[in-house]
């Protein structure tokens, strides 16, 4: 790995001298700057072998520095040459600062204006002794000799009955909305606003049902969609209707020129500067405006609603398949092959389409890795008496599902100390899953609830609490989330979001409790005021051999026997007997089993 690396890195600078820059920035996202990419366009991966969802590097003359935040630490620690590249805790140190800190006064710094948003580049441009300049094309591309082709698959129709409301209707209110702010247009590069604005979706992103497009959306409802026409049959160009114009990729900006003199949103963190650079160019009036799809698509309809809850019974069924299957074979199995067999489980129901990410699942320390993702070569073996953490979720038609479930493996007893900080975790899980609160409340008020019982013994986790869950679309969905980070979004009813405490000890195990959770109106309420509450949708016994009751306390309690009462009556009557007998014993009062 060494030796790809410093070649690879030996080559850019080449590169970077005779292109006459003193560095360049390698951001994550391609050119609809999506959290998760096809092959072609993992540049940051080839170039320093961190395969994240989220990161940065930057490359000077002399030096070269990786960055993420806190849920990929360690896993960069483990993929990122250290003899080539610094590995930095984008958190504590954001690349803007680290190259401001290590390039010369006035170094001129290269990026690509068509894979880096307005809002990634603006903290580089706060620094005045750096020289920002776009470049003509991609460095790394011009090194990348065997990279993969564009994905070619097509275009497919999400019916009404998922949907549950017409491209026609979606595109007239958001229309409405683009009047109402003055504008004649608006630019998506965002893959899944689109598929849920058409009700199309494809199959570009491995786990992600969307086909890679940009489109623009005018202030009359039409849109011109910019995609490879043959990625569109027959079916789906009926589907879409006069009003939806389909031109090839090259068109592109000679579909931004027809908006010259025209006023145009753009949102800055969803499409790269190009689009405001090129509309410029064109006399046309920017506005930086967040994606108007955004939060409609977040807010489920009924329909959809319900098709959660569906997907979830259906998941839960694997779920709990898998429980009991891990409850007799766990230490006889490996990472993979467990992961495989949740897959398998899943793969049982006729709905099923594919799993919505990669599966998380680590063993002991590998636990500990809160985006582990296992490979041939860090399988291992699961052994007795130790943590497994498994993180998976699957795309269906009618929903998308994200669970997470931390087992003992047995059979000796779990040392109070791990009871202790599970138990904790699980608290938070339930405290913020059956949380009432005034509508208008934004997802950094509501974070502590997760996290107040590991405080007090002075435990933490270094990720977010929650992050919003698309219908068959992505399994990480804007604009609202539950984290410490402040949000200007309000949780609005129809939102679903993920509830997923936790705890890591490194080189020891890792604890996650993962629920999806749907905002809704109190289904009972005295309160004059208008107030939300959350629904859980995921359907999925926590590990009993890992709670201590006396810290769980009575009210917690009392929460954990009706969820697990829940889980039993939806779930039970879909179970062979085994499973079944597994069920009866795992959702059983706390207290009394």
């Amino acid at each position: 790995m060494a030796s790809s690396s410093m070649n690879r890195l030996t080559s850019l600078r080449t590169l970077l001298r005779q292109n006459g820059l003193d560095g360049v920035i390698i951001p994550h996202g391609d050119e609809f700057l999506g959290e998760y990419t096809p092959a072609c366009a993992q540049r940051l991966a080839w170039i320093s072998g961190f395969t994240g969802s989220a990161g940065t590097a930057i490359v000077l003359a002399d030096k070269a520095a990786v960055f993420s935040d806190g849920r990929y630490i360690t896993q960069m620690d483990q993929q990122v040459d250290g003899a080539c590249w610094e590995r930095v805790h984008g958190g504590q140190v954001p690349p803007a600062t680290w190259l401001a800190t290590n390039a010369h006064p006035g170094a001129t710094i290269g990026y690509d204006p068509r894979i880096m948003s307005a809002a990634e580049l603006e903290p580089y441009l706060q620094h005045s002794q750096l020289c920002l300049t776009p470049t003509p094309h991609n460095l790394v591309d011009a090194l990348w000799l065997d990279r993969p082709a564009l994905p070619a698959g097509p275009a497919f129709i999400h019916p009404l009955h998922h949907a549950g409301e017409s491209s026609a209707s979606k595109r007239s209110r958001i229309a409405h909305d683009l009047r109402t702010l003055g504008q004649d247009a608006a630019v998506l590069s965002d893959s899944a606003s689109i598929a849920w604005l058409l009700n199309i979706r494809g199959a570009d992103i491995p786990c992600t049902p969307v086909v890679l497009a940009f489109a623009i959306l005018h202030a009359d409802a039409s849109v011109d969609l910019i995609i490879q026409p043959d990625k569109i049959p027959a079916d789906v160009l009926a589907w879409l209707g006069a009003d939806v114009r389909i031109h090839a990729p090259p068109a592109l900006e000679q579909v931004l020129a027809t908006l010259g003199r025209r006023t145009v949103g753009v949102d800055p963190a969803s499409n790269a500067v190009w689009f405001t650079q090129a509309l410029s160019h064109h006399s046309a009036t920017v506005v930086p405006t967040p994606d108007p799809c955004l939060l409609p698509k977040a807010c489920k309809n009924a329909v959809e609603q319900q098709g959660m809850r569906a997907a979830h019974l259906r998941d839960g069924v694997a779920l709990c398949r898998f429980l009991h299957w891990m409850d007799t074979y766990a230490t006889t199995t490996t990472e993979l092959d467990a992961a495989r067999q949740l897959a398998a489980f899943r793969r049982e129901a006729p709905e099923y389409v594919e799993d919505s990410f990669t599966a998380i699942s680590g063993a002991g320390p590998n636990g500990a890795v809160i985006h582990y993702s296992v490979t041939e070569q860090s399988n291992r073996a699961i052994n007795p008496d130790e943590v497994y953490l498994i993180d998976s979720g699957g795309q269906y038609p009618d929903g998308t599902t994200d669970v997470t479930r931390t087992l003992w493996t047995g059979p000796g007893t779990p040392p109070a100390a791990l009871k202790a900080a599970f138990t904790r975790v699980l608290k938070g899980n339930l405290r913020l899953g059956h949380a009432r609160f005034p509508a208008g409340t934004k997802g950094h008020a509501l974070d502590a609830l997760a996290r107040y019982d590991l405080w007090q013994a002075g435990l933490d986790f270094d990720h977010g609490t929650g992050h919003g869950v698309g219908s068959f679309l992505s399994v990480h969905e804007g604009p609202a989330r539950i984290s410490k980070a402040p949000s200007t979004i309000a949780l609005r009813a129809g939102m679903v979001l993920s509830n997923e405490p936790g705890f890591y000890l490194p080189g020891a195990y890792g604890i996650r409790l993962e629920t999806l959770v749907l905002v809704r109106e109190p289904t009972h309420t005295d309160s004059d005021r208008p107030f939300l509450e959350f629904e859980t949708l995921t359907l999925a016994p926590f590990d009993r051999r890992l709670i201590d009751p006396t810290l769980l306390g009575e009210a917690d309690t009392a929460l954990l026997d009706g969820y697990h009462a829940e889980i039993l009556q939806q779930i039970a009557p879909h179970l062979p007997a085994d499973a079944k007998k597994w069920l009866q014993t795992a959702c059983a009062p706390l207290n009394k089993a």
